[in-house]
């Protein structure tokens, strides 16, 4: 093998001899120059190659395919600093050119042109995209489940706004007209408040979270539902008859509402829910009486307007003596911390009466209230009591208010509507009787 190799470099050598007499001569065509620059370019690789396992920091070759001298590290020692190939391999340039590096993003001066994003990237985005929570449309079922408990919520706060805040997280969708119909269907369950309530919560609802068509759908469906509604509450045609008046009222339907049903409604409780309505809406001042026609729902109303109910309800038990219309007037005013009003004004029209009539009947009153448990033992007694420290100003209108309070507390205390420790609490009028004009003001003893 190595015979051949010897006599291989022989004929080589004897080639490159006679390609140097052509050069000498200027007899070269070229292929033969190009040839000979393989030559020499295969050659000094061959040298670099042999040398490459001695000493890594060697020489390199140029573009020109000569030999270029190693850097100046020492022979046979490795420079970590060097930037030029160890391998051998390339052209002995050094890495990217210079550029790039540890907190380098390229070579100095260099300027980066915008780049076309690529939409097969996996990091591909297409710019202005949007992200929105998506929350997803409430059935039927899910509905009523999500609705009840915020309506009886409602009932306990009275906040429109938190129920219309309620109202923006869900997806109704096509249902939404329903939250008026299940608010309605448990209005007629409830108290007279909660109806009132019903009544302004659709009003604040209209053109923010529900609008007339779906308040229309949803007083339609009830009109629908009311054979149904009436096995629960028989009340049912006349109290959705004011929910339409109110809501017409209020202007959460149009006018021309009821119009739509002349004539063709077939179900009688339909037709008197409507004829209910009518009335209302045709008589004087409806306004105003439509705004109390759930009469007066509790804490939410003034404290002069609910001391002006108890007085007028008093004033009617005198004219009727119907103890239970009053009983029944007192429970719909829904205010049983209130209660001690009722005895006050109470006692204060039996002190501006004349005759005994009204001191019997407000007794009566009184012991009915008592004896049912409507009126609380603090009530009674916070009442009597109010009146005990007013009494000295009350005189000066009613100048025999001491005689007829203490005659009012002992039939009070006689037929157990108070206890006796809050008789003897009674304030009495001190009398003072004097000898004579001619004794000098002595008080007699």
């Amino acid at each position: 093998m190595s015979s051949c190799v010897f006599a291989l470099d022989g004929d080589m050598a004897g080639y490159d001899d006679d390609l140097n007499d052509c050069e000498v001569n200027g007899n070269w065509t070229p292929q033969e120059k190009a040839l000979h620059e393989a030559r020499l370019k295969a050659k000094a690789k061959r040298r670099l190659r042999k040398s490459s396992s001695r000493n890594s920091t060697s020489d390199s070759l140029s573009e020109s395919g000569e030999l270029l001298p190693g850097g100046d590290s020492p022979k046979g020692k490795v420079n970590a600093n060097d930037r030029k190939s160890r391998t051998g391999k390339g052209r002995g340039l050094p890495k990217k050119g210079g550029a790039g590096g540890k907190g380098v993003w390229g070579a100095a001066g260099m300027v980066y042109e915008v780049e076309e994003p690529d939409a097969k990237d996996p990091n591909y985005d297409e710019g202005d995209t949007v992200y929105a929570t998506v929350v997803p449309e409430l059935d039927e079922k899910l509905l009523e489940k999500t609705v009840n408990p915020i309506v009886k919520e409602y009932f306990e706060h009275g906040d429109t706004k938190e129920v219309q805040a309620l109202l923006k997280g869900l997806n109704l969708g096509a249902h939404k007209f329903e939250f008026s119909s299940l608010a309605l269907c448990l209005s007629l369950e409830g108290k007279a408040s909660h109806r009132e309530l019903t009544s302004r919560l659709l009003s604040d609802l209209l053109g923010k979270e529900l609008s007339q068509a779906d308040m229309a759908r949803a007083f339609d469906k009830m009109l629908k539902e009311l054979p149904e509604l009436i096995l629960d509450t028989p009340e049912a045609p006349k109290m959705l008859g004011q929910f339409l008046a109110r809501a017409i009222a209020d202007h959460v339907l149009p006018m021309a509402f009821l119009d739509c049903y002349k004539g063709k409604v077939d179900c009688v409780h339909a037709r008197a829910a409507l004829d209910r309505a009518a009335v209302l809406l045709s008589m004087k001042r409806e306004i105003v009486r439509l705004d109390n026609v759930w009469g007066v729902g509790g804490g939410l109303r003034p404290v002069k307007h609910l001391v002006k109910e108890m007085i007028l309800l008093l004033k009617e038990y005198l004219v009727s003596g119907e103890v239970s219309e009053a009983e029944r007037c007192l429970k719909d005013l829904e205010v049983p911390h209130f209660h001690h009003e009722l005895v006050y004004e109470a006692i204060v029209m039996v002190l501006e009466s004349k005759g005994d009539t009204a001191i019997h009947m407000m007794m009566k009153l009184l012991q009915s209230f008592w004896k049912s448990g409507l009126i609380t033992v603090d009530q009674m007694n916070r009442g009597f009591q109010r009146v005990y420290d007013e009494l000295p100003e009350i005189c000066l209108d009613v100048p025999h208010a001491h005689s007829i309070m203490e005659t009012f507390v002992d039939l009070c205390y006689q037929e157990s509507v108070i206890t006796k420790h809050l008789r003897d609490t009674c304030p009495s009028r001190g009398r003072k009787r004097f000898v004579s004009e001619g004794d000098g003001g002595l008080v007699k003893n």
